[in-house]
Formats: structure tokens, sequence, C-alpha cells
């Protein structure tokens, strides 16, 4: 009825609703339905303008059909470029005629090929006109299609750049709130793929490019380099012939004169890719070379400009020079042969260190692209034959009393030496001697960081020539022994310090690690046996040394394992030695037991550890755990000592033994979790004990942080629960009262995130472990233990104790903060992505709670651990937190503890950035905070309070504008403070006001 009824919206409604049943069926049809709904839709498509958007549904719907009979498609095409006017229906008719087209081209591609140009002119009329973004997208991919799939495109190629490129350059500007997603990015991608698409367009496009490069827009200059450069993908000599003088006359004017850095680099990469374009091109034997007429015009145009070097156009023309050179080995033969030989003589002839270094600096550029290409070509390579007249120019920047000129000089020289074939055996040896003299001898740091920079990127090219030139060198500097003659102590030690810095540097290949290791390990001993005060730092320096060479090996399997079993038991034999001799009170040695150098150690020892393979691991570990245990000091060298090492054993006489637990903390926790570590039930026991009971904060710690590692990797499960009751029975006593209460805090937090990561096996614990002290938080917090909350909860009501609470409010910091020694993942620690989101969700409802009910004297120690907490968060999450939490950080901002008022200050400043309409609610309290705490007794806090100032000027100018005289005048006093870092500040501050 409905459909047969002479209104036209009644008829409309009754083909809604058959359409809605096509398109939830239209799989279950058969053949001849579809052919009996096909041609009835066809026909609807010359009734009443009100019922075509149901008629398409329809066809939508009967366009996805596996069983559509040939012709068909060809026949609805037909019927729709005929009958229906497109471009006024609305957007959603509009995308259904789309879903048509699309549905058609991917299931029946050969009968649409069939109606040959006419498909692609039918096309051209339907989407002519077309302005909504969601159907662009879906036109623009048809485009590509049409062209892609070789669709005829037959006289029309005019006709559908027209339709298309009436959208460049794209202009649009998403609503607020968009639900659609869609960004002027992805309009521009999707029509910068249709314009180079094909070479058919060129003759259009190009000078379109060029036009648009003339607009005053920087967007409009963008997008047509970007598409410049897309295009010379397609292009060939025949397309760009035309067009070259024009573009490259676009391209260096944009480059001269531009004082857009994005522009500059978008210009220079079309220039790349039209020279690889040229590059690519075949040539037939009557052809004319373009490339080399292209390349002509370049070099006439910049070339010389180099012999300018103070003038603004050196550096425009040297760039240009360089993105056409750096196309193909080709261009870079053609250029260079012009270039490199002006350089070298315009660096003769000028005589000026800043005029040199310009020159050299273009020349490295150059230099540079020669890598891209490998072996130097006898035959081919200009540098060749200048190798000489290179070498000297390097060789005499490295000479210059400038700085500047000797690091452009080092820079150079790193490359010179990494073509392959270029320097030659004298000037190899050359070469190491200028980087020994510039390493050790030059004054400026710079130059001399430079040279040992350049040694490491050299020495694996070279491993014999610097491990046979300049090893020795630095050796002999090494053990020249004391200050000579006239020689300060201070220049002296410098010296030293060099020569160690150098020997790190240069150890970047296997037979060079196997050169240097023994000479800092011997310096090391040397050292060690001394007397002066100097020594603390001096073995400092060697474990610093030692650790850069660690480091290095930590790429080279053979390599690591050597530094390992070569390293690791001869700092274990020095340190045992030390603290035996300490023992039986004998004074050489004593700087290995210092904290600093204990301190220096560890890093060396976790670096050799964290890269072995498990096997080598385990070989290791099944050595350094029993000389812990048990004393056993057979696999040491040099292993008669005066008496036995028993660091956990009691007495007073082993209190320096004790301090070496810092060592057996930086190899275990250091360990691949899947390597067994011996007796390690025995070992937590032990830790365990002596964090308890050891009156020495060093040592105690270091056992807590042992504790903690070992237990972040341990297994779940029964053992793992015996130890956990055990760390329950020691510090439930403990940290009720008596004097050790902060040792079992330090134990508490460090535990507390080693366990947040497990959750089997922990049934019966939950009440026990409250007591559990402060490194066991952190071992369970990283791997989401659900006892890690138990734990927690403990911290929390520790806040509120007048004695350990503002070590508590500090240890949240430790729980937040990333881990230097252990307990993170570089050494293969337990660690659960997004925990500390985890920990603000749990944790932070809780501490503010506990803040509302503190007393007086005890809520500072809650708005440090929260501002501690909020400071390690991701800013994205914080944000969208902030409204509940700002009047909290507000308030802490008025503690008097400088910690709060520090880190609530760096917690507010990115919000200033992130969230000004949040922000702006609270600007009138904001800015009385600021301007108050730029009077800080602190100097961190009245830089930090500074920058918050600053950062205000982000919110809406007209929320400021009461504010800005009096900001103006409050930030005139901090333009005279005593410190130059405030007065900067001040200065960036008051200005933006």
């Amino acid at each position: 009825f409905c459909l047969e009824n002479t209104d036209p919206r009644t008829r409309g409604r009754g083909i809604q609703l058959l359409s809605q049943v096509l398109l939830q069926c239209y799989s279950l049809l058969q053949e001849k339905e579809v052919l009996h709904l096909v041609v009835f839709y066809e026909s609807r498509l010359q009734d009443h303008h009100l019922v075509i958007p149901s008629v398409l549904q329809g066809l939508r719907a009967l366009s996805m059909c596996d069983v559509l009979s040939p012709g068909l498609a060809v026949s609805v095409l037909k019927a729709i470029f005929q009958e229906v006017h497109v471009q006024s229906l609305m957007q959603l008719d509009r995308h259904t005629v789309y879903s048509i087209i699309t549905n058609f081209m991917s299931t029946r591609e050969e009968e649409l090929k069939g109606l040959g140009a006419n498909f692609t002119f039918g096309f051209i009329q339907v989407m002519d006109g077309e302005k909504d973004p969601r159907n662009l997208l879906v036109a623009f991919q048809i485009v590509r299609d049409l062209i892609a799939k070789d669709y005829a495109l037959g006289p029309f190629v005019e006709e559908l750049f027209e339709v298309t490129s009436c959208y460049f350059p794209v202009d649009f500007t998403p609503p607020p709130n968009d639900p659609h997603g869609i960004q002027r990015e992805d309009l521009i991608l999707s029509l910068r793929a249709v314009l180079t698409s094909t070479p058919q367009f060129a003759e259009f496009l190009l000078p379109l490019l060029i036009e648009k490069l003339d607009s005053e827009l920087q967007s409009a200059k963008l997008d047509s380099l970007q598409t410049l450069t897309a295009c010379c993908a397609i292009y060939g000599q025949k397309e760009l012939q035309e067009f070259l003088p024009s573009l490259w006359s676009s391209l260096r004017r944009e480059v001269f004169q531009t004082a857009s850095e994005k522009i500059e680099t978008e210009c220079l990469a079309a220039l790349h890719a039209l020279s690889a374009c040229l590059s690519r091109s075949v040539l037939s034997s009557d052809s004319e070379d373009l490339l080399d007429s292209f390349l002509s015009s370049i070099l006439q145009d910049c070339r010389h400009h180099l012999c300018e070097p103070d003038m603004k156009l050196v550096w425009p023309s040297a760039k240009l020079l360089q993105a056409a050179a750096g196309a193909s080995l080709r261009t870079y033969h053609c250029i260079t042969h012009s270039v490199l030989p002006l350089l070298l003589e315009q660096y003769t002839k000028h005589t000026q260190s800043s005029q040199r270094r310009t020159i050299l600096e273009m020349l490295l550029g150059f230099l540079d692209l020669q890598q891209k290409w490998g072996h130097v070509e006898e035959d081919e390579s200009v540098l060749l034959s200048l190798q000489a007249a290179v070498c000297s120019v390097v060789f005499s920047a490295l000479t210059d009393p400038s700085v500047q000129l000797q690091l452009v000089g080092i820079k150079t020289l790193t490359v010179l030496g990494s073509l392959q074939g270029f320097l030659s055996s004298s000037d190899l040896e050359l070469v190491v001697d200028h980087l020994i003299r510039l390493a050790l001898h030059e004054e400026d740091s710079q130059s001399s960081e430079a040279a040992m920079e350049a040694a490491g990127s050299l020495a694996p090219t070279y491993p014999k020539v610097f491990s046979g030139r300049m090893v020795p060198r630095l050796e002999e500097e090494l053990q020249s022994g004391r200050a000579g003659k006239g020689e300060s102590y201070h220049n002296h030690h410098s010296l030293q310090q060099r020569c160690l810095q150098a020997l790190a540097a240069v150890s970047t290949h296997t037979s060079i690690v196997r050169e240097t290791v023994p000479v800092l390990l011997q310096h090391l001993q040397k050292v060690q046996k001394g007397t002066e005060a100097s020594n603390t730092q001096d073995v400092v320096s060697v474990c610093q040394s030692l650790h850069r060479v660690a480091l290095q090996c930590q790429q080279d399997a053979e390599s690591c394992w050597y530094f390992h079993q070569t390293v690791v038991p001869c700092l274990l034999a020095m340190a045992v030695q030390a603290a035996m001799q300490e023992s039986t009170h004998r004074l050489p040695g004593k700087a290995l037991l210092e904290e600093d150098v204990l301190a220096a150690m560890i890093p060396v020892i976790s670096a050799a550890t964290t890269h072995l393979s498990p096997e080598l691991a385990a070989q290791s570990v099944s050595h350094v755990v029993p000389l812990f245990l048990d004393g056993d000091v057979s696999f040491l060298p040099q292993n008669s000592f005066p008496c036995s090492f028993q660091p956990f054993g009691d007495g007073e006489c082993l209190e320096a033994q004790r301090r070496l637990i810092a060592l057996l903390m930086a190899f275990v926790c250091s360990l691949p979790r899947n390597v067994a570590i011996p007796q390690q039930e025995w070992l937590l026991r032990e830790l365990l004990a002596l964090s308890c009971s050891c009156n020495c904060p060093f040592t105690a710690t270091t056992a807590a942080k042992c504790f903690a590692g070992l237990v972040n990797k341990h297994p779940a499960g029964q053992q793992l629960d015996e130890i956990l009751q055990l760390a329950m029975n020691r510090m439930e006593p403990t940290l009720a009262e008596g004097p050790r209460r902060t040792q079992a805090l330090t134990l508490l937090l460090w535990v507390r995130p080693a366990l947040d990561e497990w959750g089997r096996g922990a049934k019966g614990l939950s009440l026990a472990l409250t007591a559990l002290p402060a490194q066991v938080t952190k071992a369970l917090v990283l791997r989401y233990h659900p006892l890690s909350s138990c734990l927690t909860d403990k911290l929390l009501g520790l806040l509120g104790d007048m004695e350990l609470g503002p070590a508590t409010a500090d240890g949240f910091l430790l729980l937040m903060a990333e881990s230097p020694d252990v307990l993170h993942k570089g050494c293969h620690a337990d660690v659960r992505i997004m925990f500390r989101q985890r920990f603000f969700t749990d944790n932070v409802p809780k501490l503010v709670q506990g803040f509302h009910g503190a007393g007086p004297d005890v809520k500072a120690n809650y708005l440090k651990g929260l501002s501690h907490v909020l400071n390690h968060l991701p800013k994205p999450v914080l944000v969208t937190e902030l409204p509940t939490l700002l009047s909290l950080l507000l308030e802490a901002l008025s503690c008097s503890d400088r910690v709060v008022q520090l880190s609530t200050l760096s917690c507010l400043h990115p919000l200033l950035l992130e969230a000004p309409q949040v922000m702006s609610l609270h600007v009138d309290t904001l800015v009385t905070k600021f301007l108050n705490l730029t009077s800080s007794p602190t100097m961190a806090v009245r830089i930090a309070a500074l920058r918050c100032a600053h950062a205000l000027t982000s919110l809406p100018t007209t929320v400021l504008l009461p504010y800005k005289g009096r900001v103006i005048r409050a930030l005139a006093k901090p333009l005279d403070d005593k410190k130059r870092l405030v007065r900067k500040e001040a200065v960036a501050a008051r200005g933006e006001w």
C-alpha cells in the first residue's frame, strides 16, 4: 500500500522500511530477487526528491550483495549519474552515493572499466562541489583507486584534476568537540595522495605549486613544498623539464629570504627530491641531460656565495648545494668536483678563525654526505685527489687557538676516519697524536671531551692503531708519578683525570678493552695503597672510568664477559683486602671503604652484570654469593688475606666488612630474573637481620635495598611467605618503639614497592605485614602485590607520628621516583606499567582524608607525601584529577617546609600551561601565593615561584588584566636579587607580564 501511495511522503516511508530490511538481510537474497529489486529501485530514482534518500539506502544494500548479476552494477551507476543531482542532497545521502561507488569498485572492477571514461566523467559530476570533509575523505580515496587501478581517464584528466585540486591548499579547522575526529592533516594527506598519484597531473599541478609558493601564507607554502617532494617520487624528466627553471627560482628565493626554519627545511627536501628524480631518469641517446643543466644553475647561483664566509647568504647557499649533492652519487660527484677545491682554497685565503670555522663547517657538510655512498672509489671521487689538502686543513684546525674551530676540526676528523681507505697509515698516526694532545693537554674542556669522543668513534674502525699507539701513551702519562718540577699538583691531578677519561672513551673495541682494563685496575691498586687525602676522589675517578667502559661493553657479549670476569673479582678482592686491613687496624686501603667509593663501585659491578647471558651469570653468582655467606675467597685474585671474611658476622671489628654488602647488592640485584641464586633463603634472612640490627646507616640501607631487590624478583609461594612472616616478626616491635625505628621505616619503604607485583600465596599475612619496614614497601609496589596496600596503609598511619612522620613523608618520594641502583627495569626488576597511576588511585584519597583529620603539628607530613606523589604522576592523569586536588595544593604552598613548597610549585607549573581553564578559577589565590614565595629565603623556591608567575601568563588575558599592575610592581623586587639565576627568571616573568 505504501509503495503505491500517491503521497510522496508515504511512498518514502514505505521505501525506507524496505531499504532498512534490505540493509539487515542483503546477504540472504537470491539472484532473481536482487535483479527484481534493482529494477524497482532504479525506477524509483525518477520519483519525487523526498523519496531519493531511501532509494539510495536500498541501492547501498544491494551493492553489497554477492549474487548481483553481471551488468547490474553498471546499470545502477548509470541511473545514479543520469537521474540524481548528488550535490543537492544532504551530507548523509551524498555519503551513501560514494559508498555505492566504493562497493562496486571493490567487487565489480572489470564491469565498471567496461564503461571506459564515462565512469570517470560520471564520478566527476557526482563529486563536483563537495564540501563536507567526511565525504571528501571518501571521494579522495575513490580518485586514488581510479588512478591506481588503471580506470580509463580518457579526455577527462584535466577535469578530474580540477575537481580535486580546487581544495588545495586545504583550509579546514575542525569545529570544537567534533565527534568525527577529522583533522586538517587527514585532508591534507588524502588530497596530496590524489594529486601525486599520476604523472598525468604534472602539467596542471606544477604550475599550481609554483603559484602557491608565491603565496603569503606559510601553510600554503609548506603544503606546496611537501606536495612537490611527494611528486618527485613518480615524475621523470619529461614531466619536470618545462618547470625546472621556475621551480629552482622559487626554491632559491624561499631559502635565501625566508625567516621560517620549517619552510627552509621543506625547500631543501624538495630540492633534494628534484635532484634525485632527475638522477633516476633513464636518458635516450638524443635527449638532453637535464640533471647537468639543473646542477649548473644551482652552482651558478650559489657557488660564489661560498667565497663570502661573513655574509648572510653563505649558509643558505651551502645548504642548497648540500641538499642537491645528497640526492645521488652522481649529483655528489658533480657538486663536490666544483665546490670542494673552492672551499679548500677559501680556507687558506681567509685567516680569521671565525671565517675558517664557517668554511670548515661547510666542508664538513659535504664530507658527511660521502658516508652515504660507502667506499671512496679512486676513479670517481674528487675527494681522494684532494686528500693531502683536506688533511692539511683539518690538522691546521686542530692546532688553531680557537676552541670553536678545534671542535669543528675534530668533527671533520671523525668523518674522514669513517671513510674507508681515505686516511693513510701515517695520517692515522698523526690523527692519534692530535687526539692525545687535545684530550690531555688542551686547556678547554670542550675540546678535550670532543677529542675523547672522536677517539671512541674511530677506535672500532682502527683498533690496531689505537691499541698500539694511543693506549701505551695514555698509560705512560698515567704512571708518570708525582707532579714534576714547576708543575702544580692541581694540573698534575687534572692530567691524571683526563688520562682515565681518555682510556675509558677509547675502549670501544674488544681488543682495546683488553688493553685498557688492566691499566685502569693497575692504577686503582696503586692509588688505593696511598695515604693522601685525595685518594678517595682518585679511586672514584677510576671507578667512573670503569663504569663507562662497562656500559660500552654491554652491546658485545665477548667484551661484556671479559670485563665482568676481570673487573668484578678484582674490585671485590681489593675491597675485601681493605676491609680486613681495617679489621686488623692496618692503615693502607682505607679509601676503598668510604661511602663515596663504594657508591662509585656499585654502578661498575651493576653495569658489568646486567647484560650477562643467564649461563654466564649463573657461573658468576656461584662464586660471589658463597664469598659473602661462607667467606669462600678462592675465586678472588691474590686471595691470601690476613683473616676470614665474615660480613654477616657479629662484632664491631667486622663493621668494615659489613659495608661491602653494598657490592653484594650491586651484583645480585642486577642479575636476570631467571638466574637462580644459591642459598637465597639464607641470604635473605642474613640481609633482614643486618638491616634491622646494624648501627651503620649506610650498611643498614644497602642491606635493606638488597633484601628488597631479591624480594621483588622472588617467585611467589611458601618460601616467600615465610621470609615475609619473619620480616613482620622482626619489624613489628621495632617500628612500635625503640632506638631503631628509623631503620625499620627504611626497610618498610624499600620492600613495599618490591612486592607491588604479585598476588598469590599471601593469605594470612596482610595484618602481619603492616609492620614490614620501609624498603619492603617499594619492592611490593612495583609488582602490584596485594600486600603492598597493607604496607602503604602502615606508612599512611606513620605520617601522623611525631618522630617518624617527616621521614615517612620523604619516603613517598622513594616510592614514586626511579631507583638509580636497584628496583628499576635496567637491572631486571619486576616493574609493572602504570604502577604510579595505580598508587595514586589507591592512596591519594587516603592522604587527603588523613590530612583533614590530622593535627596541626603533622599536617605538613601529609602535604609533603601528597606533593611527592603528584610530582611523579604523568601530567595527563594529573590534569584530569586537578579540580579535586587544587585546593589542597594551594594550601601546601602555605606550608613552611621548603621541600613541600618546591614540590608543589613544580607540580603546578605544567598545570598552568596544560589546564588554563581550571587554573583560571583560582587565579587570585595563585597570584598571591606565587608573589609571596618570590621572597622565600630559599633560592630554589624563589626561582620556582617566578617560573610559576611566568606560567600564569598562559591563562586567558581577560583573567589576568586585573592583576597586571600588582604583579609588575611585585616582580620589581626580585630584579635586584643577589642571585643571578633568580634575577634571570624575574626578568623573563616580569617582561611577559
